[in-house]
């Protein structure tokens, strides 16, 4: 291509700095809030989808890294955490410092370079420590504290990582406390105030222990979502169950069918009549991928036309699921060569672009030449809606794709 659109990726992470909660909470939560300390590793696996780390003691011997300490969690920062910049062959699982990280992971300016480096514009960011939906605070025990946790992280995230230092190329998403719906749906008006656009949601929540949409437990988060044009940010592994076929299976096997977890939820959504009872709601799935939705919407619309009746949705869902899809979903890719050719059976207007930085899978420093491969085909107003138009439109950016705040 003579010109590739500056790219907004709609799916990077931040690693957060230590000092995130540190600051922010009361100073008696200051030995049980998040907070960091260096220890050894005992050890540390990843089978099944499972991820199971050992915090050694003072003394012990094994690798030295930096982990969060809140409650009873003990969660060490990795490679795979913070990748870019290494070789494939050498992003393995082990545990790392904040020094040994890329400083793009959790510096502002240090990720705008980064950024330039990679011919992007603008980015959204998942968190890291709190998990991608904010289960961390989900699971804790204090349910003050959690609320002031997530309240705290959603502050860092519009003051400082997407404050005045960023402008206006760090997009906020930030996070509710799921464990009670109308506090979510409060969370939401709060930031939405502010003018945060995206919050983030559990792919499947029963995976945590909380209702599933198909409930009405969720409708005063939807509804705060629907009034203020908040978008329902998902991220494969935000239900903290990736998809695997076996307890022994290894990483990679879980690593190829990532996009299984999108693929049940959104068929969730479609079937769910949620997006007919509140019409302005719109979901989006990061780094799900796109190849997989044109069966699945073929699938879905033979399953309403044919079986409806005694299906349980001819009440609730009175069009058909791709309809349904064309108005509300959002599909995320990084690298998806088939899914680009298959563009018409998903629709030009529901496809978004993402870096996944600083991930391992990430195609940093190379997303415009990877894009560039894959969209050559298509037109160059096709190829500026999917890097950067349906965004924009998507995540009320200005017209430039910037983050005008509140």
């Amino acid at each position: 291509m003579e010109t590739f659109p500056k790219i907004i990726s709609v799916d990077d992470h931040t690693v957060e700095p230590a000092h995130v909660w540190r600051d922010r909470l009361p100073s008696k939560y200051a030995d049980s809030g998040p907070r960091v300390v260096r220890a050894p590793l005992k050890e540390m696996t990843f089978l099944g989808g499972k991820f199971a780390p050992v915090m050694g003691a003072p003394g012990d011997e094994g690798p030295v890294g930096d982990w969060w300490v809140y409650e009873d969690l003990r969660r060490p920062l990795t490679r795979l955490d913070t990748a870019v910049g290494y070789d494939r062959d050498e992003i393995k699982l082990e545990i790392i410092t904040y020094e040994q990280m890329r400083p793009g992971s959790f510096s502002v300016p240090d990720r705008l370079a980064d950024m330039d480096v990679n011919h992007v514009q603008s980015a959204l960011c998942f968190p890291t420590f709190p998990r991608f939906c904010g289960q961390t605070f989900t699971e804790a025990k204090d349910r003050e504290l959690g609320l002031l946790g997530v309240r705290a992280y959603n502050d860092w995230m519009v003051e400082e990582w997407c404050g005045p230092e960023a402008h206006g190329r760090l997009i906020p998403l930030t996070l509710v406390p799921l464990w009670d719906a109308e506090l979510a749906a409060a969370e939401v008006r709060r930031n939405a105030a502010r003018g945060v656009r995206a919050v983030a949601f559990s792919e499947i929540p029963p995976h945590l222990g909380l209702p599933s949409i198909h409930t009405d437990e969720w409708n005063p988060f939807l509804a705060a979502c629907d009034e203020t044009g908040t978008v329902i940010a998902m991220h494969i592994g935000s239900s903290s169950r990736m998809p695997s076929t076996s307890a022994d299976a290894p990483p990679a096997v879980g690593s190829t069918i990532t996009f299984a977890n999108c693929c049940f939820s959104m068929v969730d959504w479609l079937m769910s009549g949620k997006f007919e009872r509140f019409p302005n709601l719109r979901i989006m799935y990061a780094e799900g991928q796109i190849g997989w939705i044109p069966y699945i919407l073929e699938r879905a619309d033979v399953v309403w036309e044919e079986n409806r009746a005694w299906g349980g949705v001819a009440d609730k869902v009175h069009r058909p699921p791709s309809e349904l899809f064309a108005d509300h979903v959002y599909g995320c890719f990084f690298d998806d060569a088939f899914g680009l050719r298959n563009l018409d059976a998903i629709g030009v207007g529901n496809v978004l672009y993402e870096t996944d930085y600083p991930h391992s899978d990430s195609t940093w420093p190379k997303s415009r030449e990877v894009g560039e491969a894959q969209m050559g085909h298509l037109a160059p107003d096709v190829v500026d809606r999917i890097v950067r138009g349906n965004a924009i439109d998507l995540l009320g950016l200005t017209e430039d794709g910037l983050w005008a705040g509140a």
